[in-house]
């Protein structure tokens, strides 16, 4: 099951990049993380960068609203999505939560 945890901050989850894949995916779940198949290579921060990218679109968040808190040279990275402005409202997280365990349950 997805591992999600609400804060003050914002709403944070756990991620298994895969970089290099063939095409860029969101979905599945590896053991308590959300998985992510990248295009992108582990270099000079690409792979970060397009992890954002394709979380930010399958959210339907600004890009600025998501940041890498914990993993930024793992493959394993922690994810917090904080509130466009102030605090994330608990109609937003229960979308946020209702999106996630969505995509956790996909398989691509």
């Amino acid at each position: 099951m997805l591992d999600l945890k609400t804060s003050a901050d914002g709403l944070a989850f756990w991620v298994l990049v895969q970089p290099r894949a063939s095409k860029k995916a969101v979905g599945g779940l590896h053991q308590d993380a959300l998985k992510i198949k990248l295009t992108a290579p582990p270099v000079e921060g690409a792979a970060n960068e397009q992890c954002i990218e394709v979380l930010a679109k399958a959210l339907d968040r600004p890009k600025s609203t998501l940041t890498i808190v914990n993993g930024q040279t793992n493959r394993r990275k922690q994810i917090l999505v904080r509130a466009k402005s102030g605090a994330l409202s608990p109609d937003e997280v229960k979308a946020l939560q209702r999106r996630l365990m969505a995509l956790a349950e996909t398989t691509k």
